[in-house]
């Protein structure tokens, strides 16, 4: 079934064949019962993963769908939902006192001032963020050896909306799987979740089902996927995108999306099967929302320790 698998994909998505690393067959940990032949060894309880977004050097909350390259150049509207007169620093030493794990800096832009901001958010919280923006073969050794626990990559491997095998071959021989995160953000098209690229402009060909997941698990730690249709909107999550997520995700997945009442954690908690994380990120008070930042941190700890 694997070779099958493995042809189909090659048909589709690898037409140059470069070798594929399949993850074991032998699963060592089902935290739920699933129909999925991929392993599921990753935690049974939902985790808050904290985020910092960063345009133009400032921490910022946008709708992600209105970030173009006209929006960049001042030609057409970025809608801005927050804009914060503090610095990335100052978030990364909020989720490190506050014992969060797994967030993620993102750069809204490969300008000098975002990097530079990204930096003092890793220099803040060494070890405790992911960063992402822009990450490619010539860098992703740079913000690693600065800080950060992964680097979060899109664009890179899904190009001119191909996903490119010999990039992310490259890129795992570079830093090593352990320390990759694919970025699977996806709108819907004609019915299915394709992942999108290019500031969240341009559909690739690859769609996220089982078989798409689970090859692409063997050359990542984790997924991370934003619900483009309702990211920064606050209108309420994608909750078939979550169940997708939690049924047919082989890794550690964290999604991203409408995001606005503690309701709404409990609903990802459900739909994802205790195996999706979750960001959140407008909604929250410290971005200018209503959403209690405390609260959530709260219901986390909560969900940690029945874990245990």
């Amino acid at each position: 079934m694997e070779t099958i698998a493995v042809n189909q994909f090659n048909s589709i998505y690898n037409p140059r064949k470069i070798p594929l690393f399949l993850p074991p067959t032998r699963c060592f940990c089902f935290c739920i019962p699933s129909t999925s032949r991929a392993p599921h060894a990753v935690q049974c309880a939902t985790r808050f993963r904290p985020c910092i977004d960063i345009h133009k050097g400032k921490v910022k909350q946008i709708v992600g769908s209105t970030l173009t390259d006209q929006s960049e150049n001042g030609s057409s509207s970025l809608v801005t939902n927050f804009e914060s007169d503090k610095s990335a620093a100052y978030y990364a030493n909020m989720y490190k006192s506050d014992g969060l794990t797994g967030g993620h800096a993102i750069m809204l832009g490969a300008d000098p001032l975002s990097q530079a901001a990204a930096l003092e958010a890793l220099h803040a919280y060494p070890g405790g963020l992911q960063v992402g923006g822009g990450i490619n073969l010539e860098n992703a050794m740079k913000y690693l050896d600065e800080g950060a626990s992964h680097v979060i990559v899109t664009s890179y491997v899904f190009s001119d909306g191909k996903m490119n095998m010999e990039r992310l071959q490259g890129l795992v021989d570079l830093i090593g799987k352990k320390r990759l995160v694919l970025d699977l953000s996806c709108r819907k098209k004609d019915g299915k979740y394709a992942i999108v690229t290019d500031r969240w402009q341009k559909f690739s060909d690859v769609f996220l089902d089982a078989q798409s997941l689970e090859l692409l698990a063997s050359y990542a730690d984790e997924f991370l996927v934003h619900g483009v249709d309702v990211e920064g909107k606050r209108l309420g999550i994608d909750e078939e995108l979550v169940t997708l997520l939690g049924s047919l995700s082989p890794i550690a997945v964290t999604y991203a999306g409408g995001v606005s009442t503690m309701e709404d954690l409990e609903r990802i908690k459900t739909a994802g099967k205790g195996r999706v994380d979750v960001t959140v990120g407008s909604s929250l008070d410290v971005f200018g929302g209503d959403l209690s930042y405390e609260k959530v941190v709260a219901w986390h700890k909560e969900q940690i320790m029945v874990d245990i």
